[in-house]
């Protein structure tokens, strides 16, 4: 048994393909099933139930997979701690952030990033805040981008910003003959939300439920995975929506028909921290990318040291 073959059999049971699974660890499939075969043999033990159709990992199999990844990911902090000494700022660096945040926050430091720390490899991963929280327990991140507090003990956080709502409407809305919205423009608003399990949609839930009142059935039944779609409903007066600051870009909004206006409530806001696992063993990598994304933003967020 060594590590190579504890990493096609965690790829196995990601990817649930033995085809796929090679292609990502850079093999054939028949090397990497042989070894599969091999390391079945030499633990007496069937770890995949295999099917023209799937692969299904055995229930001794799904236990060995959860140990492989904790010994890979003890393998991969040996070598961080080594690379570390070297060079604390190259190498490569994963970190994962959300739908929210990823399109509208990374293209204003990334160019930068590059041209300033050519030795680090910055890998960015997206998806929902419980998956990326998850993927960095498990080791698979190094830190995320996301907008929420963890109170995983494992874990800490950099704050960078605090990211004021915007409230979005159709530019044909009555409200556009209002000088100023608030609580009761949230009220008595026909709600369009993201799908659940985004952390900008309970967010926009507990404003809306705890500072304007509003109830379940007021909030539309149309979702959506992402703002653009969000933004092409709410310009087709659909409803309206609130964005966060950094996704409000006049000529995307202007394209779609959207007007987006500030919300004059101190609540209205959600604070984005940079997470990490507290064993990360490159701590100035973080403490470099957080110092340069600070430096990149507008005016429209609020900078937290």
């Amino acid at each position: 048994m060594n590590l190579r073959d504890l990493k096609y059999l965690v790829a196995v049971e990601e990817l649930r393909h033995f085809g796929k699974a090679a292609e990502a660890c850079f093999v054939s499939q028949p090397t990497l099933s042989g070894q599969l075969k091999k390391l079945e043999e030499e633990l007496g033990v069937v770890l995949f139930e295999r099917s023209a159709r799937s692969v299904m990992p055995t229930p001794v199999g799904e236990r060995i997979v959860a140990r492989a990844r904790q010994l890979l990911a003890q393998a991969e902090e040996i070598e961080a701690l080594a690379q570390a000494q070297r060079d604390p700022l190259a190498g490569p660096l994963r970190v994962g952030a959300i739908h929210t945040i990823s399109p509208y926050l990374v293209p204003l430091f990334l160019g930068e990033l590059r041209e300033r720390l050519p030795q680090m490899r910055f890998i960015l991963h997206e998806g929902v805040t419980q998956h990326l929280v998850r993927e960095l327990l498990d080791h698979r991140l190094d830190a995320a981008l996301i907008a929420t507090e963890e109170n995983a003990p494992e874990l800490a956080a950099l704050p960078l910003y605090d990211e004021p709502f915007w409230f979005a409407h159709a530019a044909s809305h009555p409200y556009a003959r209002d000088s100023e919205i608030g609580l009761l423009h949230l009220k008595d608003s026909d709600l369009l939300l993201l799908e659940d399990g985004h952390c900008l949609t309970d967010q926009v839930l507990d404003l809306c439920r705890n500072g304007a009142g509003m109830q379940e059935h007021d909030r539309s039944d149309l979702r959506a995975e992402n703002l653009e779609t969000l933004i092409r409903l709410v310009g087709l007066s659909f409803g309206s929506t609130l964005v966060p600051a950094l996704a409000v870009r006049e000529a995307w909004l202007t394209e779609a028909g959207v007007v987006a206006r500030p919300i004059p409530l101190p609540q209205a806001r959600r604070r984005v921290v940079l997470a990490y696992r507290k064993s990360f063993p490159r701590p100035e990598a973080l403490q470099a990318l957080a110092g340069l994304i600070r430096e990149r933003l507008p005016g429209s967020v609020e900078l937290v040291e």
